[in-house]
């Protein structure tokens, strides 16, 4: 999630801003409750004493988001030759074997670009540190195949609508569709963005995305928690003309806005399954639909970012529609947080997926162990072995996603390890 880092934004999230970079900003409600204290640690049981020894259900999801937006995971810094972005990509599938993981969500469409030879977008800067010049191989074709080759699954993760993480389009290639169509984007938050509500917009994103699906044998589409921007205090998302054009007879922008990313999220599931049968389509979101406060069907949290109010993103619809196959909240927060309390959320996302059809994984924060910036519960190398024992009594949660690859590798304080040693003794299986 980053572009700063997708969630890199704990940051700013922690002001209540909630931005992400990448994979998700999730960090974003961090909240607006006076900024973090996370150090409250009540509810934690004893997940930061013993080692709870359980094995998790038979294909359960072990995955790790592998972030390219920025350079934050791979390659390690744009210009590298193939060969050396090549080396590097194996080396993280090597990583997630060796961590026994069984999945890894590459970002291949960080902004509005591509990571394979797409006749829509240019090639992404990240890998030669000009946007649309040819590395010279190919990046996603190389990752399906070696993924595969490893027993790994390889979900290709998009970003639909951001285009850029500034707000000159003369800084884009000549020929890049923003640039080609400038009545398609709107700046806003310092970032340029694509207009979720045009109809040929919401076409054209799907052609981007789909053409990845066409070629490829990925086990999954991915998104992260990017639909409308994250608010920006005192900055407005400025579609005007095209809520006048298409909105009218919604009761209220919100409503039209909710409408446009409902649209997005049907048409591109219908058009998975035409490209490529058998595969699927995941959404990785915030975590935080709605605050029951807000709504009675909302979890037991003060976030200062709802989905649905915030983002115009109606997770919990997707989920109980079975409109996805699965679901990965970003469930960001420390066991105790009193604004977002992971040990509230699970079980809230637990209900909502009961009876669904669609599969339950959960996005669980490594990046923070560790970060000296974070709570105290953050510094406790146990702390993430206690969400994967937490979770475990509910049986909807069918595995877990841990941001990012980088940390998986580096492990600051041994928390990944210690998530191993308790609860991935045994290889990965499949999950399907």
């Amino acid at each position: 999630m980053g572009r700063m880092s997708r969630r890199g934004f704990a940051t700013a999230a922690a002001a209540g801003l909630s931005g992400l970079v990448t994979a998700g900003v999730a960090v974003a409600a961090e909240l607006s409750q006076g900024g973090g204290g996370g150090g409250d640690r009540g509810g934690h049981g004893d997940s930061g004493g013993r080692r709870h020894r359980r094995r998790d259900p038979a294909g359960a999801l072990r995955g790790m988001w592998l972030a390219t937006v920025a350079n934050r995971d791979w390659p390690s810094k744009p210009g590298l030759t193939a060969a050396q972005q090549r080396a590097e990509l194996l080396a993280h599938l090597d990583t997630a074997v060796e961590r026994r993981l069984n999945a890894v969500i590459f970002q291949v469409r960080p902004t509005a670009d591509a990571l394979w030879a797409s006749p829509f977008e240019p090639w992404a800067q990240y890998l030669t540190g000009v946007q649309g010049k040819d590395p010279g191989w190919d990046p996603l074709g190389t990752a399906v195949t070696e993924a595969h080759a490893r027993g790994l699954e390889l979900h290709a993760w998009f970003n639909p609508y951001r285009v850029a993480n500034h707000t000159d389009p003369a800084r884009l290639v000549a020929s890049h569709p923003a640039r080609v169509h400038p009545d398609w984007i709107v700046p806003y938050g310092g970032k340029l963005y694509y207009n979720p509500g045009l109809p040929e917009v919401r076409a054209f994103v799907q052609d981007a995305m789909l053409d990845a699906v066409g070629k490829y044998a990925v086990d999954a589409v991915h998104w992260d928690d990017y639909f409308y921007p994250y608010p920006v205090a005192g900055q407005v998302f400025d579609d005007d003309a095209a809520y006048a054009a298409h909105g009218v007879q919604f009761p209220d922008r919100a409503a039209w806005r909710r409408d446009n990313i409902d649209r997005l999220v049907l048409e591109t599931a219908a058009r998975i399954k035409e490209a490529r049968p058998g595969t699927r389509f995941g959404i990785s979101p915030f975590g935080v639909w709605r605050n029951a406060a807000t709504d009675p069907l909302g979890s037991d949290s003060r976030a200062g970012v709802q989905t649905y109010d915030d983002l115009h993103a109606d997770t919990r619809k997707w989920v109980r529609e079975n409109w996805i196959d699965y679901i990965c909240p970003q469930l960001y927060w420390n066991i105790g947080f009193a604004a977002a309390d992971y040990a509230k959320l699970v079980p809230w996302w637990s209900q909502v997926a009961q009876g669904s059809g669609t599969k339950l994984y959960v996005g669980e924060a490594l990046y923070k162990a560790g970060d000296p910036a974070q709570p105290a519960a953050w510094q406790d190398p146990a702390e993430l072995s206690g969400h994967l024992t937490l979770a475990a009594n509910h049986p909807q949660v069918g595995g877990h996603v841990f941001f990012s690859a980088k940390e998986v590798a580096a492990d600051r304080i041994g928390a990944m390890a210690r998530v191993v040693a308790d609860h991935y003794q045994q290889p990965a299986k499949p999950t399907r």
